[in-house]
């Protein structure tokens, strides 16, 4: 089914999951989407009917590496250099024994009670 063109018009309203599946992956390689259902041989023979041509390669774009635009980069390269680094280290590490000691002290208040 990879490259090949299919018009299923006439095929919409006989469809047995409906129209809406067909009408989804309308423009688009559906190839992926019809192998992931499982479709029977019985359907694939059914395919042939509405076969209409092949998908001119020469046509198709390239495919493209899409890479994060240079904001989110250099927020990424900011966010991973400077002194901040050492500050948030000492932060992680205080903050859970000051709570400690505090929990400790409450504790110990209360028996005094």
């Amino acid at each position: 089914m990879p490259f090949k063109v299919y018009d299923v018009t006439h095929f919409l309203d006989d469809h047995p999951g409906g129209d809406d599946p067909l009408l989804q992956v309308t423009g688009k390689d559906a190839s992926d989407d019809f192998e992931d259902v499982g479709h029977s041989n019985n359907a694939k023979q059914v395919m042939k009917e509405y076969y209409i041509g092949d998908v001119d390669l020469s046509t198709m774009p390239a495919k493209t590496k899409h890479q994060a635009p240079v904001k989110i980069q250099q927020l990424q390269q900011v966010s991973t250099q400077g002194g901040n680094d050492l500050f948030v280290k000492l932060l992680r590490f205080i903050v859970p024994i000051g709570l400690l000691a505090i929990a400790f002290g409450i504790r110990n208040y209360v028996k005094t009670l």
